[in-house]
């Protein structure tokens, strides 16, 4: 894929056609302090089409933009279109559901390593939430190597409500995390849900509190964690391994 820094439009017209012509935007960046006007009926229609809105100065905006005559705001298109939970499903096609939740992953390389490892192991799509998370960035696509190009990514306003609609199809959810059972121990034969959290946080309180397993690895070395993509890619190839050993048997 070829190198590019994330798309910028700046302006207040250029963001606000770009709001109503319903081009796919990563975030919207307004000056702090000044959301009247024009910039509100921004701020308002970005919400509303659950774009996340972010405070900016105006220094950020001239570094993001690489203009001075940003008036107060910028937007980060999207370096690929988000898909549905049924863009998920028809991927799955008869297979159990195998899909990768990323709770709160704010790196773009670690998303686009998740992103690209998922896609290598099989997994039919990638949900992420609308904040506290990176996005499609040029950044996360570059990071995933193509991979974007074939997994769903979905973005969604609330990640527990999500899993109870996955857990109606037969998901279980597994979250990476400490003081759990061992991943290998774990049948993931079934549908599986991977929660990978973030490096600082780990997975979310309310996340968690909907899965039904927490899986962890053994640190027998002097760190006690590993980074998110990495612990991420060793379960979902534990995952691929078990359901390709599966579908061998039924064969």
């Amino acid at each position: 894929m070829e190198q590019k820094k994330d798309t910028i439009i700046a302006g207040r017209n250029p963001v606000l056609e770009a709001l109503r012509s319903q081009q796919e935007l990563e975030s919207v960046y307004i000056q702090q302090g000044d959301r009247k006007g024009p910039l509100a009926k921004i701020a308002a229609m970005a919400r509303q089409r659950g774009i996340p809105v972010k405070d900016a100065t105006a220094e950020k905006l001239q570094a993001m933009s690489g203009i001075s005559s940003h008036q107060g705001v910028a937007a980060v298109l999207a370096a690929a279109d988000y898909a549905t939970l049924e863009d998920i499903y028809a991927r799955a096609g008869d297979e159990p559901l195998f899909v990768v939740l990323a709770d709160d992953i704010e790196d773009p390389h670690n998303l686009g390593a998740i992103i690209r490892t998922a896609e290598a192991a099989g997994a039919h799509g990638i949900i992420i939430p609308k904040r506290h998370s990176a996005g499609l960035t040029a950044t996360v696509a570059k990071s995933a190597a193509g991979a974007v190009a074939w997994l769903p990514v979905v973005r969604v306003s609330n990640l527990p409500a999500v899993m109870e609609q996955l857990k109606e199809r037969g998901v279980w959810f597994y979250c990476a995390d400490m003081d759990g059972q061992d991943w290998c121990s774990m049948d993931y034969s079934g549908g599986v849900g991977l929660i990978i959290g973030s490096e600082g946080r780990g997975v979310s309180r309310l996340v968690r509190e909907k899965c039904d397993f927490v899986v962890s690895m053994p640190m027998r070395g002097k760190v006690n964690s590993l980074n998110a993509s990495v612990a991420g890619g060793i379960i979902l190839y534990e995952v691929a391994r078990q359901r390709m050993g599966l579908a061998a048997r039924n064969r």
